[in-house]
């Protein structure tokens, strides 16, 4: 009989008991492959959108017939992309993909969820000057929330017009992500979803080792080859794996469809950008059938080769240590440069540290995977020989014979926490990157796109700390360069929200703003003067007050040194608002950021907005890769989560002979519940302690070697003990069912 048919027939006849193993083996199979699925078509999704961004690229060329002139804005935290198109000759221009022709003086083509905002929002016409004649198909587009327009106009009105050429571009243009900020999201998500994956499936395949050893050492022990053996045991083992790739390539399939249609926060796509390639199948339905056969003929190798010791229980090696050594050359890296930080001197900006940090990171997360046996079982023999309490002593004293069972439990959720450590610290080096490092953020708006309505319902906006406005004094359109003065219109209380220290303010008085660190000989001098704009085209002198000011402004800033100083109640009224901006002021946070400006896009959503210091782009893309890790973390938490339910529940499957036997002796029920979880409990301790040290440490030589002003995450600290503690306690509550004082006299018989 073929090996591998045996191998199935002793599997549907090894009872209930074998039919549950290869269900709990072909379900983690499955779930494990849809999430490798998940994983390797992020990259799929995020080149489907840079293809055709880049696809719709204008450049300019000598096309004399169009002139085109682009504008990106922010609508709300979303970034707003016009292209205007000005007809100047009728001969033939060249098309974007996504639309048949380039619209007309007064038309519009908008994209699909650009149409929804302008129908649901008639002040938001303004923004696509127009009659829409046409939405863009998705083959012009980079995702279906994208806000993208086509408008034609007189070309008279676009003093910046370019003479068109063609559409697209050799290189990317219009990327979701930069191809730098891709190569770290790839290795975090490659140390939060992959290398669990690989150790989830390796458990999948290892399920009830114990057992099926003695069984392929009884099939040897009667005359079986070495070779058949080992295929009777990657029979089950390679069987249950394709069909769980199976299973899992189209629950992937499934849910692709049902997750394009929702999206995640800052990235949506079209279902045919998730669906896999070619390669990403056969990793999936060729690699976790390989790696299951694989793992199966390493685990079957000493029942087949010798048996005898197999089937006779005696005693067993302890763990080898070699995989602890993995961490002394990991953490001496990440120590190393953890260190230089602490005496003063920054690593940062060298080329070794892009390949040592990394490899450091794979190192310890190494280390501690196959260092977890070792350290366990040494730590169990100690513990065992100081304790007291009987049930501590057996949980101990099987945790040194076995501490192997323990790392396939525990291995997955120990991972988890340390990835979760290295995400956090690409969040913090990415935000220090795309946003100010300023404890504020601005909002220039001119205030000549603003009703006074408008202005009032900005001030209340949530999330907003104070707002100011400011107007730029007259400037003559000869070509001379005068002097120039900013006139701030705020009290004490606003001047001081929106600077880092003042001091010397008198409410109720005009004066000048002077800072030390900016300040030049050519600035404003008290006793100079100024025109201003007013309305009507008028003129008026406003006087550089004598009264100082001093104080610390944050940059860029609408406060700066040299500018006036003046209460709301003293200001001239008459001001041309073509002079002048409202700047609007909250914190820095990324979310306070998008509910602002989102707050601005549903009053105002036809002014234009000028996030100071910041690049609306930058601030989708953090949106973009924000979502991507917490999708890698919920991966990664269902992973673990998983292989530790099967584990746990293969190994109380296991134990049950144990169990039995146990309870003959009069163990109660009290006793093997704590037994159970002080074994599960145990390496988890070990396991997340080392994680949370090795993990903060790897965090902190990221950053320090990133070159941004945060080097130590304390923040961070307390989330890594608390998801620690929830673990331990799901982990404890978990075991306690899989323990039970019934004796089955088959149990018994076969131990």
């Amino acid at each position: 009989m073929n090996p591998f048919l045996l191998g199935l027939r002793l599997l549907w006849g090894s009872g209930r008991r074998g039919r549950v193993r290869f269900l709990l083996m072909t379900l983690g199979s499955a779930l494990g492959v849809a999430c490798l699925a998940a994983v390797l078509t992020i990259p799929t999704i995020i080149a489907a959108h840079d293809t055709r961004t880049t696809s719709r690229a204008v450049n300019p060329g000598y096309n004399r017939n169009v002139v085109y002139q682009e504008f990106l804005d922010p609508y709300g935290s979303q970034p707003l992309r016009r292209v205007f198109f000005g007809r100047v000759g009728t001969g033939p221009a060249p098309v974007p993909p996504g639309i048949e022709r380039l619209p007309q003086t007064g038309e519009a083509i908008v994209s699909p969820k650009l149409a929804e905002l302008l129908a649901a929002n008639p002040n938001a016409a303004g923004l696509v000057p127009g009659r829409v004649i046409g939405t863009i198909a998705p083959a012009g587009l980079g995702g279906p929330e994208e806000l993208y327009a086509y408008i034609g106009i007189d070309p008279a009105k676009l003093p910046e017009g370019r003479e068109l050429g063609d559409f697209g571009s050799p290189y990317v243009r219009g990327e979701l992500i930069d191809s730098s900020t891709l190569d770290i999201l790839r290795f975090t998500l490659g140390c939060i979803v992959l290398l669990p994956l690989v150790i989830f499936l390796s458990v999948c395949a290892r399920l009830s080792g114990e057992s099926r050893a003695r069984r392929l050492a009884a099939l040897r022990l009667i005359g079986l080859s070495v070779k058949d053996t080992l295929r009777v045991n990657a029979g089950e083992s390679v069987a249950a794996a394709s069909i769980g790739a199976a299973l899992g390539v189209v629950g992937y399939l499934g849910v692709n469809e049902l997750a394009a249609r929702v999206g995640l926060p800052g990235l949506h796509w079209y279902p045919s950008d998730g669906r896999p390639e070619a390669t990403t199948l056969a990793v999936c339905l060729v690699g976790c059938p390989a790696l299951a056969w694989a793992v199966s003929q390493f685990s079957a190798k000493q029942a087949a080769l010798s048996p005898i010791s197999v089937r006779r229980t005696g005693e067993r090696k302890p763990p080898r240590k070699f995989g602890t050594l993995l961490l002394v050359p990991g953490l001496g890296i990440i120590g190393g440069y953890c260190a230089l930080s602490v005496l003063g001197r920054d690593p940062s900006g060298g080329s070794a540290s892009s390949l040592l940090v990394p490899g450091a990171v794979l190192l310890t997360g190494a280390g501690l995977v196959f260092g977890l046996a070792p350290i366990t079982a040494s730590l169990a023999r100690r513990v065992a020989g100081a304790a007291k309490s009987l049930p501590v002593a057996l949980a101990m004293r099987r945790s040194e014979v076995d501490p192997g069972s323990s790392l396939r439990v525990v291995t997955g959720l120990v991972l988890l926490v340390f990835g979760a450590s290295l995400t956090q610290g690409v969040l913090v080096e990415l935000d220090q990157v795309s946003r100010r490092t300023t404890p504020i953020q601005e909002y220039a708006i001119k205030l000549e796109e603003l009703s006074h309505d408008q202005r009032q319902q900005l001030a209340d906006i949530r999330g907003v700390r104070t707002d100011l406005i400011t107007y730029n004094s007259w400037i003559p359109l000869d070509g001379t360069m005068p002097k120039s003065v900013t006139l701030v219109v705020a009290t004490c209380p606003q001047l001081i929200a929106t600077t880092q220290w003042a001091g010397g303010c008198v409410e109720g008085q005009t004066m000048q703003l002077h800072d030390a660190n900016s300040a030049f000989r050519e600035d404003p001098q008290p006793g100079d003067r100024f025109p201003f704009k007013t309305r009507g085209n008028g003129r008026t002198i406003l006087t550089v007050p004598h009264g100082r000011i001093h104080m610390t402004a944050y940059q860029p800033s609408a406060i700066t040194t040299g500018a006036i100083l003046i209460p709301p109640s003293l200001f001239p009224a008459n001001l041309a608002d073509s002079a002048g901006t409202l700047t609007l002021v909250s914190d820095a946070d990324p979310a306070t950021i998008r509910s602002v400006l989102d707050g601005i896009g549903a009053i105002a959503p036809t002014a234009s907005v000028e996030p100071v210091g910041i690049v609306i782009d930058s601030l989708a893309q953090l949106a973009v890769i924000r979502s991507l890790l917490a999708v890698g973390m919920v991966l990664g938490l269902v992973i673990g989560v998983a292989a530790f339910v099967v584990s746990v529940a293969d190994r109380a499957m296991e134990r049950r002979g144990q169990v039995a036997a146990l309870v003959l002796l009069g163990a109660r029920a009290g006793t093997l519940r704590v037994v159970q979880v002080v074994q599960v409990l145990l390496p988890l301790v070990v396991g997340l302690g080392g994680a949370i040290v090795a993990g903060w440490l790897a965090e902190s030589s990221y950053l320090i070697t990133g070159g941004g002003a945060v080097h130590w995450d304390w923040d961070g600290l307390p989330l890594l003990f608390l998801c620690a503690l929830g673990v331990l306690l799901a982990a404890g509550l978990a075991s306690l069912p899989m323990v039970r004082r019934h004796v089955d006299p088959e149990q018994i018989r076969r131990d």
